[in-house]
């Protein structure tokens, strides 16, 4: 999931855009559209122009876009910790009135001394982490610059000033403690690839429901079809009824029988476009569609077999999918966690040593002259001696997130194998139903133009014609129940493996959806 990118479209001002690109097998007419700038009185519906609508009208994927915004910026400021900073602490005065006893070693007897003083200090500093071989340590190496001034009044009234000037390099580096730093910034690299992980989850959630949305308009406009079909076909049979109860007058029932079963027909012909025209005025609202526009869909349904490979398909549930992914940026953090854990309440040491010219003199000027070379080293160490198991206690329930968390990958592993078996064989029996119901399909329409021209001879009853065109439109809807049911299963299986098995190509390079770069400037 190494992708980057953004938005460019409409949602470019959160600093991550998006395209969507159109499959090269779409119509023309499934060219991209943004729904504001859509005025045509007739907007023909494909998959690809309604996912295009739903991605562009979704404050789910604005919200995930800030999201990712806060957590690219937050680790441009964990990197900029890698950069030299320039720091200028002043103490600006320091002032001191007081009185302290004190033991005098020549008199033998504690005297009270007093001090009355002011201090001006000022510490220029550039200080600049220590890098190895590309990776940050938690060690620091500065250039510093110290200077003070510092007056005192003594016991007897006379005002004694001094100047103080330092220059030092200084190198200071904690010893048996986590590299805050380095895990600093990884923590923001995972917050920004769990954003990221978000947005492709959502965007394949909107593909997937609109995908849906479009096979339940699908299923409208071909029930509409199928009526229709069969209202023509009662009207044909209308047609030779009535030219055979001119013929014959006894057989006028026919034309009676024929007239209740248009009628019926015909009603249930309105009820499915009653139903077209609702779904497509809310699809006008949830994807802010002028009302006045016509929303026409042509639903030819298209199968041609797509081979499956489970073991591929599988492998790349576990690559392209969010949940491996996030499993794995939980394990890092407990580690991390298990490292920060460690570096609390154990051995600590501090070393630093440093070297530079000092100055000290009555005057100001005179700190500039013949500096004397100063040198310092020092070693602190914080050593633990007894706490009744805190720290071991900490370590290891650390440690035993770690478990649960490798527990998770494994039975998220077995899962994922799990449903994409029992997916794939979904739709593998769905393909070879629909593939055999085409067939089916193909035979009815064949019986039924053959049971009319019967019907025009009089080898075949009326009531024998009205079954036989009933068996049709049963077909008719069995046929498209068994193709949509294929559709479905490969919907499943496209959302869970986050792969286009039709197309060959990943879900999100088929919708053209990429990122920039995540590395904040």
């Amino acid at each position: 999931m190494g992708r980057a990118g953004g938005f460019v479209r409409g949602l470019g001002a959160v600093g991550v855009a998006w395209t969507m690109g159109v499959a090269a097998s779409a119509p023309a007419s499934a060219s991209v559209m943004p729904a504001q700038t859509a005025q045509a009185d007739t907007i023909e519906m494909t998959l690809n122009r309604m996912i295009d609508l739903a991605l562009g009208n979704s404050f789910r994927i604005q919200q995930v876009n800030l999201n990712i915004e806060r957590t690219r910026l937050r680790l441009k400021a964990e990197r900029a910790r890698l950069r030299s900073r320039v720091d200028l602490e002043l103490s600006a005065p320091t002032l001191r009135a007081q009185s302290e006893p004190r033991f005098d070693t020549q008199l033998g007897t504690t005297r009270t001394f007093r001090e009355n003083s002011n201090r001006y200090q000022g510490q220029l500093s550039v200080r600049q982490p220590v890098i190895l071989f590309g990776f940050p340590t938690n060690g620091y190496i500065s250039l510093n610059n110290r200077m003070h001034r510092f007056e005192e009044e003594g016991t007897d009234g006379e005002v004694r000033t001094e100047y103080f000037n330092e220059y030092f390099v200084r190198y200071t580096q904690p010893l048996f403690q986590p590299n805050n730093l380095k895990n600093d910034i990884e923590g923001a690299e995972l917050d920004l690839e769990d954003s990221e992980l978000d947005f492709y989850a959502d965007v394949v959630s909107i593909i997937d429901q609109s995908s849906r949305s479009y096979l339940d308009l699908f299923r409208n406009a071909s029930q509409r079809q199928i009526r229709a079909r069969y209202v023509e076909r009662l009207e044909t049979a209308l047609e030779l009824a009535s030219l055979a109860a001119q013929a014959d007058p006894t057989r006028s029932i026919e034309v009676d029988q024929v007239n209740v079963e248009l009628a019926n027909a015909r009603e249930q012909l309105q009820q499915a476009q009653s139903q077209f025209r609702l779904e497509t005025s809310g699809l006008k609202t949830e994807y802010n569609l002028p009302q006045s526009a016509e929303i026409t869909i042509d639903p030819v349904m298209v199968l041609d077999p797509v081979p499956i490979d489970l073991e591929r398909a599988a492998q790349l549930a576990v690559d392209l999918t969010p949940r491996m992914r996030r499993l794995g940026i939980q394990l890092r953090e407990s580690e991390i966690s298990v490292e920060q854990t460690k570096g609390r309440g154990g051995v600590q040491v501090d070393f630093s040593v440093s070297y530079g010219t000092e100055k000290r003199d009555e005057y100001l000027s005179g700190v500039w002259e013949d500096p004397e070379n100063s040198f310092s080293l020092d070693l602190e160490a914080a050593i633990p001696i007894w706490d009744w198991g805190e720290r071991s206690a900490r370590i290891q329930a650390s440690e035993v997130g770690v478990r649960q968390t490798q527990l998770r990958i494994e039975q998220a592993i077995l899962d994922i194998r799990t449903g994409i078996e029992n997916e794939v064989r979904n739709v593998d029996e769905y393909q070879s139903r629909a593939l055999a119901m085409q067939q089916t399909q193909d035979l009815a329409t064949s019986i039924t133009e053959q049971s009319l021209g019967q019907y025009a001879e009089g080898t075949v009853s009326v009531l024998d014609l009205l079954q036989t065109l009933r068996r049709e439109v049963d077909t008719a809807n069995t046929s498209l129940d068994t193709y949509l049911g294929w559709r479905r299963a490969l919907l499943r299986l496209q959302q869970m493996t986050y792969y286009d098995f039709e197309r060959d190509i990943p879900i999100l390079d088929r919708y053209g959806i990429d990122f920039e770069s995540t590395s904040p400037t």
